[in-house]
């Protein structure tokens, strides 16, 4: 299958122009910033990457840039999730072609399917690549809750190879990881406050939005863990909070693009309708960014 994923995946934002276009030149740049700060691979094109509000061409532009730029430096997992499996199946392979290590497929939205339809939806598409897949579970923002049983079942599948779990419930992470233990299969945790939990219960890694700010932060909660060092761990994992406690000021993800710009990157404004983040919001962000500057 190629390679089972492990460790601290970004979950990487898109960043615009004011003209609402990919700014090309700030997604190389935050694609060498997340490699230097030594992540385990990077995930694009997920919720932070605004995948919902993007249309194919600049889907396939994303991608394209981040593969080149990493230049298999490190593996690179491309959301190619949608709607109608005929969709999802046309986007995965056209990923594959363009080199992609992995790929991540959130559940169908907007009309909830059965567990039974969500199943055969993952396997065709599983039949249509040849790389390795993971399942996205946010039933926050789908609607649809992938049940342990539904997943056990799935990571039977020769290249069905993981799942993050954004559902922000451990108990749920849990049931994953006991319910695929015996298989080749990386549990994640997609929820930034339960990586080192996840991790300490069995997961492999995670993917972590905090990453594109404090990649240095994030990856040493894995790396302090792997050493057997909890309480470091423990404290870089406390040390996300205060950029965690700014995701809710705004319509995902314009504070933490605001975040991202005033401390690394020039991540731009965020995709249209979404606005970018001002007054109070703005406020807040800018002393929490001063935090981590001081630091």
């Amino acid at each position: 299958m190629g390679f089972t994923p492990k460790g601290i995946y970004p979950a990487m934002l898109t960043p615009m122009t004011d003209q609402q276009t990919i700014n090309e030149a700030a997604l190389k740049q935050l694609t060498h910033h997340l490699i230097d700060a030594n992540v385990h691979g990077l995930f694009a094109l997920g919720t932070n990457g605004e995948f919902h509000l993007l249309n194919k061409e600049e889907k396939i532009k994303v991608a394209e840039i981040i593969i080149k730029e990493t230049a298999g430096r490190i593996p690179v997992m491309v959301g190619s999730g949608g709607n109608s499996t005929a969709e999802v199946i046309e986007l995965s392979m056209e990923m594959e072609r363009l080199g992609a290590d992995a790929l991540s497929v959130i559940t169908p939205f907007f009309i909830p399917p059965t567990q039974e339809e969500a199943a055969e939806h993952y396997k065709k598409v599983a039949e249509a690549v040849s790389i390795p897949i993971f399942l996205y579970n946010i039933p926050s923002k789908t609607g649809f809750h992938l049940e342990a049983e539904t997943v056990a079942e799935l990571a039977k599948e020769d290249n069905i190879a993981g799942i993050k779990d954004s559902s922000g419930n451990f108990e749920n992470i849990k049931q994953y990881i006991q319910e695929t233990k015996d298989k080749d299969f990386s549990v994640f945790a997609g929820t930034d406050s339960l990586i080192l939990k996840t991790l300490q219960e069995g997961g492999a890694g995670a993917v972590a939005a905090t990453a594109n700010m404090l990649p240095d932060i994030v990856t040493s909660i894995y790396r302090y863990w792997e050493n057997g060092e909890i309480e470091k761990a423990e404290a870089a994992q406390q040390e996300l909070q205060p950029l965690r406690d700014t995701f809710g000021l705004a319509t995902i993800p314009a504070a933490l693009k605001k975040a991202v710009e005033l401390f690394a990157v020039p991540a731009g404004p965020p995709k249209a309708p979404v606005k970018e983040l001002n007054g109070d919001g703005l406020r807040q962000v800018e002393k929490m960014v001063a935090y981590y500057q001081s630091k």
